[in-house]
């Protein structure tokens, strides 16, 4: 197992890859005020600068876990989500409805291969 990418102070890596797979922790949008479409555009860029930093691309996406704060917002996250990914390259996905995240609308995790 090869830890990369940065540390959250002493909780937690941003990445972890191990056997040819990366595993990302939970993505949030660097500006919580933005609404659930542009979190989740943010978020998705930051996936991808994590992903390329580590070998690998949203191509390469095996399977997202997607938190929100308020499952009426899903048709925003998902307009992000489809501008985002192909139609060829779509993975996995599970979208949980959760109380809080600590501010922001969308939280997202995310395991790719490694190119």
């Amino acid at each position: 197992m090869v830890k990369r990418g940065g540390l959250y102070g002493d909780i937690l890596h941003e990445v972890v890859e191990h056997n040819g797979t990366l595993y990302l922790a939970g993505v949030v949008a660097e500006n919580g005020k933005l609404d659930m479409e542009g979190q989740a555009r943010e978020v998705f860029q930051q996936i991808d600068r994590l992903l390329a930093a580590n070998g690998s691309s949203r191509e390469h996406v095996l399977t997202a876990l997607i938190f929100i704060t308020d499952m009426g917002q899903k048709p925003a996250m998902n307009r992000a989500w489809k501008a985002w990914l192909a139609p060829a390259h779509l993975p996995t996905r599970a979208t949980i409805g959760v109380a809080d995240l600590d501010g922001y609308l969308i939280e997202v995790v995310v395991t790719a291969a490694v190119r």
